[in-house]
């Protein structure tokens, strides 16, 4: 493939974890490129080292992403070719490359993907869910209350999103207030040694990482929630009620029963006609 290298960005998926899920295209690339630009250049060379790649690194990452524009620009002006590269996965997923890609088109480059390994896609593989279509958001917000925003908009999605395992419990105690059995895939140093993907609702899960080992990259599925119209939350609230059971006491048993909001069914306990 060395002949078919041009003046381009190719964007390289590299390992999210075991170094042998790389194609045998993205190793061509990167060993007959001219640059290598990488997120972190010494994560980068230990990939290099294992296939005998002695391309040039140079650095690029978030903190320099604009300061590197006109340098990669001007090796691509003198007819040379680039490989970007993210710490792991597929650039621009959650990586940098946005500022750098959007600045090669406008100059009239082509951007070449070279497809590979994933965590969302990985993750995803080993799942069973209700139907196809997920939503992925990235790293999720860090406050409590962009949390159960995200959250609550997206109930009804597969919602895919990145977590570091320093906040990952506090993220989960944040879902549990609002759904509390949910159903939650974790999926922990994927491709790694010590993978390991669990399922199950969040109170146990949140059990369960209380017990076991909580590090490395995590990606997590939440799964949808049953739709509000297939379980007629109205007719419910109308059924408890005559039951005299308490408002707080309604919301609370239907959104454990149903995966729906504890606050929306108690609201409309609050405005419920008889």
């Amino acid at each position: 493939m060395a002949n078919s290298i041009i003046s381009a960005l190719y964007c390289v998926a590299t390992p999210i974890g075991n170094l042998e899920d790389i194609t045998l295209r993205a190793l061509d690339v990167l060993k007959n490129v001219d640059i290598i630009a990488a997120e972190d250049t010494r994560t980068t060379q230990v990939l290099l080292n294992k296939y005998s790649i002695t391309t040039k690194l140079i650095s690029y990452h978030k903190f320099s992403e604009s300061s590197r524009i006109e340098l990669f620009l001007n090796y691509l002006k003198e007819g040379k070719s680039i490989a970007l590269v993210s710490d792991a996965g597929t650039p621009l997923i959650s990586d940098p490359g946005n500022i750098l890609v959007e600045a090669v088109i406008k100059e009239g480059f082509r951007v070449i993907p070279i497809s590979g390994a994933s965590a969302i896609t990985t993750l995803l593989s080993a799942v069973s869910r209700q139907d196809e279509d997920f939503k992925f958001i990235g790293f999720i917000e860090r406050t409590k209350n962009k949390i159960e925003e995200m959250i609550t908009k997206n109930s009804h999605e597969n919602l895919i999103f990145y977590e570091s395992p320093m906040r990952l419990m506090d993220t989960l105690e944040t879902i549990y207030e609002i759904y509390p059995d949910k159903k939650i895939t974790v999926g922990r140093e994927l491709t790694k040694k010590f993978e390991e993907i669990i399922t199950d609702n969040i109170k146990n899960t949140i059990e369960y990482y209380k017990n076991n080992t909580l590090k490395g990259e995590i990606a997590v599925l939440l799964h949808k929630s049953i739709e509000n119209d297939e379980i007629d939350i109205d007719e419910k609230i109308r059924k408890l009620k005559a039951l005299k059971l308490k408002d707080k006491d309604i919301s609370l048993i239907l959104s454990e029963l149903y995966n729906v909001n504890k606050n929306s069914v108690y609201k409309k306990c609050l405005d419920f006609k008889h």
